[in-house]
């Protein structure tokens, strides 16, 4: 198949139309008059994690706390491993987004005196089923903004040392896409789908987070170099059964307890933290006293009419699994389970190294949201938050940077490299098929589901090798369609982010963030040696491993020794 080739210019170009990536586009158009391109791989009115709608706007500084509280907060529950300089950064802002989205048209419910009503301590309810179109809505409202849909970018184009632009193609058409920039942001999100699900065989999608969310922006990051942080940090969320909705609309709602099969409150015997409740959660059913439940029983008709309007905005299969059982929240407790393990900036802490106004160590490249490394927990503002920081930061760059001129040889030898999965044979190896194998290997050899999230480094060196096999494979594959292409590109992009995990987890000698990172083999937490940042670059097919000290709250983090 030969495809057609378009190639545009702009000055900022932005991969990755979620939370970060709208609220980076908006930014740039009230602060400039710079030209904006925002490519999406789907449709940016109901793309990315906000797709469905959610039910509140967690990470917001409520009254009585402050933007070092909450620093505070992650840095605590997230045992020490953050940048304090992009956490306090991010808490800054946090309530001038908010008031921003609010005014964009998003109903922040509030009390008879106007004040937003909490859920939880860090958090406000919302009525946010329509979110994203409501931040789409602006978006194409911005005159100098592009919006290109059904775009997937796949490689950045580097010239000097210095980010330029990035290739792709569209989805629905035959057309390799060639974007020159004089900046690029990266807000592409996490990466779901490395490891098997809990419905792997007839619901695979039925998963926490996004499951288009494939590491796309990770994997361009790899692949040119940009320095990596805390992938070992995976993030395992603690679901209601079955529907994987959120249990912090329960518990953070109404602070109700978690009780195992008996009736006993469980999680207090335990680490008080957001993987330490998780942790209890597998421990009380490896003894027995499983399952674990959200004590709801006997909660007010209203209370259990507020679940039932929460759920509905963003996580429907749970109102519907009682209404078809004939129940509700009232009536009977909610049984809980973690999910398989994701790779996600804006729970955990994995992602780019980026400096405090977020630029990679790749000159030109900046990071917003879910790609950025670092920072955990900064929910949806916080998304918001770090896509102004690194608009901001992009637009003072762009200053001294000329336009780049396109480079016809390389986009031929890029375009062809394309070309050559719909002239590769037919073979009994499907796209399905991989990722299937790569999630059983991830599943069983890298601490999944199966293996209660614990890792063996044995294991782990056998899953190495097998994700390095499977890497070669992929190259096989043969595409019909473009369709085709992309799933190939999303298998592609997870395998790598697979073999980043891989690394980082062999290279952090203990155990931390149980169930994140519970080594088999160091089931201790080793303060004393391990209280640093386990970082990486890929090169010649190999990622090499680097440690950085902690960077703390006051600082303003410069890269050194880059070049571009």
């Amino acid at each position: 198949m030969n495809l057609g080739v378009q190639i545009y210019n702009t000055d900022i170009l932005i991969i990755g139309a979620g939370a970060a990536g709208c609220y980076s586009a908006l930014t740039l158009h009230e602060k400039s008059d710079c030209k904006v391109i925002l490519v999406d791989k789907a449709n940016i009115r109901r793309s990315g994690c906000l797709a469905g709608g959610i039910n509140a706007l967690n990470g917001y500084i409520n009254k009585g706390d402050t933007p070092d509280s909450y620093v505070d907060y992650v840095k605590k529950d997230s045992q020490g491993i953050v940048r304090e300089d992009l956490l306090i950064t991010m808490a800054e802002k946090i309530e001038e987004v908010t008031r921003k989205i609010e005014s964009m048209g998003l109903p922040i419910l509030k009390d008879e005196n106007g004040n937003y009503i909490p859920r939880g301590r860090r958090g406000i309810r919302i009525n946010g089923e329509n979110i994203k179109p409501i931040l789409a809505r602006s978006v194409r409202r911005a005159e100098n903004v592009i919006v290109m849909n059904k775009v997937n970018m796949i490689d950045y184009i580097i010239r000097d040392g210095r980010v330029i632009g990035a290739y792709g193609f569209m989805v629905n058409l035959r057309v390799f896409v060639v974007i020159y920039a004089k900046a690029v942001i990266c807000a592409t999100g996490g990466a779901a789908g490395l490891y098997l699900p809990k419905h792997w065989s007839f619901s695979r999608h039925k998963i926490w987070y996004c499951p288009f969310n494939t590491g796309a922006g990770y994997a361009m990051g790899i692949r040119a170099g940009a320095e990596m942080t805390t992938f070992e940090m995976r993030f395992i969320a603690l679901r209601c059964k079955d529907t994987i909705s959120p249990t912090g609309t329960i518990a953070g709602g109404l602070n109700v307890r978690q009780v195992n099969k008996t009736g006993e409150e469980y999680a207090e015997k335990y680490k008080s933290s957001t993987p330490g409740r998780l942790f209890a959660t597998i421990q009380e059913n490896l003894k027995g006293k499983g399952p674990c439940y959200l004590e709801t029983k006997g909660i007010s008709e209203d209370q259990e009419q507020d679940l039932f309007k929460a759920y509905f905005n963003m996580s429907i299969a749970q109102p519907v699994k009682w209404l078809e059982n004939d129940t509700g929240p009232a009536k009977e407790n909610v049984e809980i389970e973690g999910t398989e393990p994701y790779i996600v900036g804006g729970h955990a802490a994995s992602g780019y190294w980026v400096d405090t106004g977020r630029g990679t160590t790749l000159k030109g490249l900046y990071a917003a949201g879910d790609v950025v490394g670092g920072s955990p927990k900064k929910y949806v503002p916080g998304c918001f938050a770090e896509g102004l920081i690194a608009s901001v930061s992009a637009l003072e760059y762009i200053k001294s940077v000329p336009d780049p001129e396109p480079d016809m040889d390389e986009i031929i030898k890029t375009k062809e490299g394309l070309e050559r999965y719909f002239d590769n044979p037919e073979t009994d190896l499907t796209i399905e098929d991989l990722e299937l194998m790569m999630q059983d290997v991830m599943d069983k050899k890298a601490g999944g589901i199966s293996e209660n999230y614990i890792i063996y480094q044995n294991k782990l060196l056998e899953a190495e090798k097998e994700i390095v096999r499977l890497s070669e494979l992929v190259e096989t594959l043969k595409a019909s369609t473009m369709h085709d292409l992309l799933f190939i590109h999303e298998v592609k992009d997870r395998l790598l982010v697979c073999r980043a995990l891989i690394a980082h987890i062999l290279a952090r000698k203990e155990s931390r963030w149980y169930c994140y990172l519970n080594n088999a083999d160091y089931p201790n937490q080793d303060d004393q040696n391990w209280l640093k940042y386990v970082n990486s670059v890929y090169k010649d097919g190999k990622f090499n491993i680097i440690y950085r000290e902690l960077v703390g709250r006051d600082e303003i983090y410069e890269h050194k020794d880059i070049t571009g």
